[in-house]
């Protein structure tokens, strides 16, 4: 006798989505050094509300690691963020150093689960406003550079800002010499001398790898360069493409 098999019975293990919730994404936490200068503050609030525009998904906030309000490690800890939400703090420095790694490090271990971005600099993009800041103030191609950084005492720091002198000199097609206003060497006003010394009669251009006007950028200035290039934001101009994708950029590769 043949028994009957039953036709198998296809079952659909779709999930019902009527109740699917859509996660928030990470938070980005733009962190600066924060100035007492109203232009430096409006630049860098400038670039914040730029990157709150291109992430449209993703909530954007701006603290401080010094100077202003919010500080960094406050925040994380504020209802801001709200009790579950996750953080990236990418801060809006351009080279390794304290702020960029023990200030931060010290804010996401407050905050499980947070991650912690790169500094903006060395970069390519950077070069490019540069290299636009430096046309601007009336740089001729041919002439040489000196990279004016703030400095560090942390070799990562000085090593990061050599490596950016090295990418300028390289969409510049000239040398760049990296020289420091600060904790380092060689000091802005000696290399400005030397290359004078170097030069007699030529012009010595100097490309201010600074993120916004402030005290930096003043010191910059009483170095007396024959030519100086504005920092890379500038109050009352929309923040550059470069600068915004790069945060962006550096976003994304914390959360990835």
């Amino acid at each position: 006798m043949t028994t009957a098999h039953a036709e198998p019975v296809a079952i659909d293990h779709t999930a019902w989505q009527g109740w699917a919730e859509t996660l928030p994404e990470t938070t980005l936490v733009a962190v600066s050094h924060g100035t007492g200068d109203p232009a430096g503050r409006a630049a860098v609030r400038g670039l914040v509300d730029a990157v709150d525009m291109a992430l449209e998904a993703a909530a954007v906030h701006g603290t401080f690691v010094d100077v202003e309000h919010p500080r960094v490690g406050r925040f994380v800890l504020s209802d801001a963020l709200g009790q579950n939400a996750a953080a990236a703090l990418v801060p809006l420095l351009l080279s390794a150093g304290t702020h960029a790694s023990g200030d931060l490090a010290e804010a996401a271990a407050l905050r499980p689960g947070t991650r912690v971005g790169r500094p903006l600099g060395p970069a390519s993009g950077l070069a490019v406003v540069l290299r636009r800041r430096l046309l601007e103030a009336g740089w001729v191609p041919g002439e040489a550079v000196i990279l004016a950084c703030a400095g560090s005492t942390d070799p990562a720091g000085v090593a990061d800002c050599r490596t950016m002198a090295q990418l300028l000199a390289g969409h510049l097609q000239v040398p760049v010499t990296a020289a420091f206003i600060s904790a380092a060497e060689p000091r802005l006003g000696d290399a400005i001398n030397e290359a004078r010394t170097r030069n007699p009669g030529g012009r010595t251009a100097v490309a201010t790898y600074l993120l916004a006007p402030g005290y930096f950028a003043e010191l910059v200035a009483s170095c007396a360069p024959d030519l100086m290039g504005r920092p890379l934001l500038v109050a009352g101009e929309n923040p550059p493409q470069e600068l915004v994708d790069l945060v962006v950029k550096r976003y994304r590769q914390a959360i990835a």
